[in-house]
């Protein structure tokens, strides 16, 4: 535990002294506990998302940086977009099977802003009505299936298959 804290103390420090372009660390979300975080996000300039504002919620367990943070969309806009669900879950590999403990909160915040300044159209997934009925709440409960940069295929937490 003290490692998973210590390691979170010096990612929380550099969140707050060199965010990512358009990323800003929510101080109150810290306040009471270093196990949650809200990240505010702004979207790219010269992007589909510029100027538009969103959050994103982390949460760590005590195995980070081992085990992967549980990364979502919060609040009341989340981004339009193929691969964020309208519940503000996030398919995206590093959060899931990719990850690994030499990434960071820094290095989420850079391939989230990332995926959204590369889309080309603002849409949500084929299968978005059918994954928020059916999901967990918690995203790393799905098992997700990548075939490049394209989701293809997720079991979700009650075992129900189904291609997007």
């Amino acid at each position: 535990m003290a490692s998973m804290q210590k390691r979170l103390q010096k990612e929380l420090l550099a969140l707050q002294n060199d965010p990512p372009p358009g990323m800003t660390l929510n101080e109150k979300s810290v306040q009471n506990t270093i196990t949650q975080w809200i990240v505010d996000m702004e979207g790219a300039p010269g992007t589909l998302y510029e100027g538009e504002k969103f959050q994103l919620l982390f949460k760590f367990s005590s195995r980070y940086p081992f085990d992967s943070p549980q990364v979502m969309f919060t609040g009341e806009n989340i981004p339009v977009h193929p691969h964020v669900y309208s519940n503000g879950h996030i398919c995206l590999s590093i959060l899931t099977e990719d990850w690994s403990p030499a990434l960071s909160v820094q290095s989420v915040c850079l391939s989230i802003i990332s995926m959204l300044s590369s889309c080309k159209e603002k849409r949500r997934p084929p299968d978005n009505s059918f994954y928020v009925r059916t999901c967990n709440k918690n995203p790393k409960k799905t098992k997700w299936w990548y075939h490049g940069e394209t989701k293809v295929l997720r079991v979700n937490s009650s075992g129900l298959d189904h291609f997007g």
